[in-house]
């Protein structure tokens, strides 16, 4: 069965140990596609359930290299659930007036409601792998966030919200494939930036950003996964068979009517 990796509180990751194109328990492309589609009819009745229940909701965080596959991942994971029960967020650069504030100050504005799935497309990490490679904060400033991250996330779990965060991993390789992929595609060239091939000599940077976070932020209460993600069928696969099982074993309850059904006559 597909699986990401779950990184243990206290590990060390060390993102060489992680196949950026395993594909265990699966035997192809139709298999998973088959896999997911059941997978998406499941969610989605999951996620009825919780949006009638309306008093939890569940944040998938999404994390990635440029080209890792955020939103092919949100458009073939979520392809089947009612979007009035999901917020996706993408976090671009902050503005002057989210600069004025705290870096999670505009993070947690966008926190899903009750009853809702939100998907963060870029999160709050940012604060700690974008900004500690380009240095936009001080070195010990950003020593301190990874702590003041874990503190929100488990505030963010206290009152209700369950927090699902995946890194999806690729290989340097399978990101030149992609970005070679969009240039040649008239469809796809909107997608290529040349900041991606500025951020792409630095990734070995990156990739030690990632690490740390990974290592300093996967908890008990909102743990981190790695996903396989250089063949994007397993990568939809895994997240979506992660977000189903969560919210089987949140097992979200629609309240019950408060009449008697067998009173009422439509006529």
């Amino acid at each position: 069965m597909a699986e990401a990796t779950l990184v243990k509180p206290g590990s060390k990751v060390k993102l060489k140990d992680h196949d950026p194109g395993d594909t265990r328990g699966v035997k192809d492309k139709d298999d998973a596609l088959e896999q997911l589609e059941k997978c998406r009819v499941q969610m989605s009745e999951l996620q009825e359930r919780l949006y009638a229940e309306n008093k939890r909701a569940l944040l998938v965080v999404l994390q990635a290299m440029d080209t890792g596959g955020k939103d092919g991942t949100v458009k073939s994971v979520l392809s089947g659930v009612n979007p009035t029960g999901v917020e996706i967020v993408s976090f671009k650069a902050p503005s002057e007036e989210e600069r004025d504030h705290d870096f999670l100050w505009r993070v947690h504005q966008k926190v899903p409601r009750r009853g809702n799935i939100g998907i963060f497309n870029r999160s709050h990490y940012e604060d700690v792998l974008v900004a500690r490679v380009h240095e936009f904060a001080p070195a010990r400033e950003i020593e301190k966030r990874y702590e003041v991250i874990n503190r929100f996330e488990e505030n963010l779990v206290d009152t209700g919200t369950t927090v699902l965060k995946f890194f999806l991993n690729i290989s340097k390789d399978e990101q030149k494939r992609r970005l070679e992929e969009r240039l040649a595609d008239e469809e796809k060239i909107w997608k290529f930036d040349l900041g991606d091939l500025r951020e792409r000599e630095k990734w070995a940077e990156y990739q030690q950003s990632y690490e740390i976070a990974l290592s300093r932020c996967s908890t008990k209460a909102a743990p981190w996964y790695i996903v396989p993600a250089d063949r994007k069928w397993y990568r939809n696969l895994v997240v979506a068979k992660a977000i189903v099982d969560t919210l089987r074993n949140m097992d979200p309850r629609p309240p019950r009517a408060t009449f008697d059904p067998a009173t009422i006559k439509i006529t």
